[in-house]
C-alpha cells in the first residue's frame, strides 16, 4: 500500500479575481507562495518519501517550496497531472462564464470530468507503483484532485477543495481509495477563510460534465 498525499496548488491572482486559469499557466503570488509555505510547515509532522508535481508553475512552485521546506531534493513533474482543460471558458470570470454558457451548457473545448479521471487516476497508481509503501506528496489543481475524488468515491460531492489544502488517498490492489478530504493531518489543513461551496469555487468546474 502507498499513501498519496494530493495537495492543492497555492493561490493565483487569477484565483483570487475568480477567473478560470485550466491550462493557462498563471504564477504563484505571494498569498500562495506563504500558502505553500504553510503547508510544509504543516507537512514538515510527517516523514515523506518524495514529491511529484504538474509541470504547470503554480503547481511545480508550490512543489517545490514544500520539497524546500522538507528538505527534499527533488520535484518529479508528470505530464498528465495538469489541470483540466476549460477550453474557451479559460480567463474569464464567473459572470462572463454565465452570460455566455448558461446552465449546464457546454463550454467549447472543455475536457470531460472522465477525460480528466482517465489521464489522472492511471498517473497516480503508477507513481504509486514506482514507491511500494511509501507516503509522496503530488501538488497538483483543483479539477484534478475533484476528478481523483470522484473515481475514489463516486457519487459523493466534495466541497471546495481550497488552495493548499491536502487531501490523503492510498492506492491498494491496484485502485485508489480516498483516506480523508481535507485531511486532518492538521486542523489547519481546513482553516483557509471563505470556504464557499463548489459552485463559489469554479463556475465550470460545478457543471455535470
Amino acid at each position: 500500500m502507498t499513501e498519496l498525499y494530493l495537495v492543492r496548488h497555492g493561490e493565483t491572482d487569477w484565483n483570487r479575481a475568480r477567473r478560470i486559469q485550466g491550462r493557462t499557466d498563471i504564477p504563484l503570488n505571494d498569498t500562495g507562495r506563504e500558502q505553500a509555505r504553510q503547508a510544509a510547515a504543516l507537512l514538515a509532522r510527517r516523514r515523506w518519501d518524495g514529491v511529484y508535481s504538474s509541470p504547470l508553475s503554480r503547481a511545480a512552485e508550490t512543489a517545490r517550496i514544500i520539497a524546500d521546506e522538507l528538505g527534499i531534493d527533488q520535484v518529479t513533474e508528470v505530464d498528465a497531472l495538469v489541470e483540466r482543460d476549460y477550453g474557451l471558458a479559460e480567463g474569464l470570470d464567473f459572470d462572463e462564464i454565465a452570460a455566455r454558457w448558461s446552465g449546464d451548457t457546454p463550454v467549447p473545448g472543455q475536457e470531460t470530468r472522465d477525460a480528466v479521471a482517465e489521464r489522472i487516476v492511471p498517473a497516480l497508481i503508477d507513481i504509486a507503483h514506482r514507491h511500494p509503501g511509501e507516503r509522496l506528496l503530488v501538488v497538483s489543481h483543483g479539477g484534478s484532485i475533484r476528478s481523483a475524488l470522484h473515481v475514489a468515491e463516486p457519487g459523493v460531492q466534495h466541497p471546495r477543495i481550497s488552495n493548499a489544502s491536502v487531501h490523503s488517498f492510498r492506492v491498494e490492489d491496484g485502485a485508489l481509495r480516498l483516506i480523508a478530504f481535507d485531511d486532518p493531518l492538521e486542523e489547519e489543513s481546513q482553516q483557509l477563510p471563505d470556504c464557499e461551496d463548489l459552485e463559489e469555487q469554479n463556475a465550470v468546474e460545478a457543471r455535470a460534465l
